[in-house]
């Protein structure tokens, strides 16, 4: 049996859905850094951390699930839908 590349569209699911939890993790800990910094530059000692940590979750929560509906229901392809010039008259 011969292996085929296959290019990132092409991958089965679970390949596809293996990085979504790393960038979840990826965006909370970025906006928690990042408001570490804020709060340490313009002493606002729990607001930047809180706020940006917050934004973090949301984000990533949101690319989340928006790949997992996607993985799950795969946007249908241009060659799947009849072209209206060609299509029966």
């Amino acid at each position: 049996m011969t292996k085929t590349k296959r290019s990132p569209k092409q991958q089965p699911g679970n390949l596809k859905l293996a990085g979504i939890g790393v960038e979840l993790v990826g965006a909370v800990i970025g906006f928690s850094l990042l408001g570490l910094w804020i709060d340490h530059r313009y002493d606002s000692d729990p607001y930047g951390i809180l706020i940006c940590a917050s934004l973090g979750l949301i984000g990533g929560m949101y690319n989340m699930i928006r790949q997992s509906l996607r993985a799950v229901n795969p946007p249908k392809r241009p060659d799947d839908e009849p072209d209206e010039t060609n299509g029966p008259s």
